[in-house]
């Protein structure tokens, strides 16, 4: 049978799995077996799976493929920053990076190939062609980057961030399992609070996680705490104003009890004022949070360039004074396109 014929095996949940072993008289018990040699395993190939009759495992080959990544390249920047170009089945191509610390080492992984929302300041948003990816697909990511950290630094990921390509709110339903199979212990086993997912300011998607009693850590890609002046830069502003936002941010700490990191670019010459730190101050007191001020890396766009040393310190200064736990994140990677907001899929312009 054709692999277009047949279905990806990743697709089908432990339960879908187990059902489908009953229905065929081959034991319920058989799809959890199977469930543990795809996720737990690594297998590629049904004949990997021994403990299974050489005929289920036949009969499994003519019903289904085991989906994977087709390949791998791979960029490695001078400060150790590894940045990942991987080409799905169907020939889209994401990125993934893993970034070294001197403490940890941390994958930024994509959910999606390119993105749909439109931020005025980020490479991605001009990608085009957009796709959600599957668990499979956001899973493999990490599995990559978990050997790449162990075969260059000599231990296992610290921590996993969904910061990469496209807006994990928009593919949820995707992003949601593949983390449930990370944390599983018939996955990695990686706990929950090593995992941020990361938004650029879905509202009503942050209660929606919140109410599911999410495990992980929430970031909102904020970057200025001006209503009219947001709208200018990201689209989504439009859709969840910041009251609405601020007020999404109140409830996912009364349900969690978990501060929400904001992440804030600064630009020279747009949100460099005493104003605009003062803003995200009254901001940032709507809810208990933190914020993470970042390096502006550039993408070709003369509007945005990074701001001067002393606005960062400014704004550093404001958030501490105000009593709002502050990090400066400088940026890793970037002279392979690997900092935050440079991921494009690039190698896929190059063929």
């Amino acid at each position: 049978m054709d692999r277009n014929d047949r279905k990806d095996i990743r697709t089908l949940t432990r339960e879908q799995l187990r059902a489908f072993f009953a229905e065929r008289g081959w034991g319920a018990y058989r799809g959890g077996q199977v469930h543990r040699w795809l996720w737990q395993k690594g297998a590629t190939d049904f004949s990997q799976m021994t403990d299974l009759p050489a005929s289920v495992r036949e009969a499994l080959g003519q019903e289904f493929y085991i989906g994977r990544i087709a390949s791998v390249t791979s960029q490695v920047s001078e400060d150790g920053t590894v940045k990942n170009a991987i080409r799905l089945d169907d020939g889209a191509v994401v990125e993934s990076v893993l970034i070294p610390a001197e403490d940890r080492t941390t994958v930024c992984v994509s959910c999606q190939s390119g993105c749909r929302m439109g931020c005025a300041f980020c490479a991605t948003a001009r990608m085009g062609g957009v796709r959600d990816l599957s668990a499979g697909e956001i899973y493999d990511q990490v599995t990559l980057a978990e050997a790449q950290s162990r075969e260059r630094f000599g231990r296992g990921l610290s921590n996993i961030v969904f910061m990469g390509m496209g807006e994990p709110t928009a593919n949820y339903a995707e992003v949601s399992r593949a983390i449930g199979l990370i944390t599983s212990e018939e996955g990695l086993g990686m706990a929950g609070h090593r995992i941020t997912v990361s938004t650029a300011g879905n509202a009503r998607m942050i209660r929606q996680m919140a109410d599911q009693g999410a495990k992980f850590h929430l970031a909102i890609s904020l970057h200025w705490a001006v209503q009219q002046r947001r709208e200018t830069i990201m689209p989504v502003a439009k859709a969840y104003p910041l009251a609405e936002l601020a007020e999404a941010a109140a409830y996912w700490y009364a349900r969690t009890r978990d501060r929400v990191t904001y992440e804030y670019i600064v630009w020279d010459g747009l949100n460099d004022t005493r104003e605009d730190a003062g803003a995200l101050v009254r901001f940032c007191r709507r809810a208990p949070s933190k914020v993470n001020l970042i390096e502006y890396n550039a993408i070709g766009d003369a509007r945005f360039r990074a701001a001067k040393p002393q606005a960062m310190q400014m704004y550093r200064q404001m958030l501490e004074q105000a009593g709002i736990t502050v990090v400066v994140r400088y940026s890793k990677g970037r002279d392979i396109d690997a900092a935050c907001g440079q991921l494009a899929g690039r190698e896929k312009a190059k063929e």
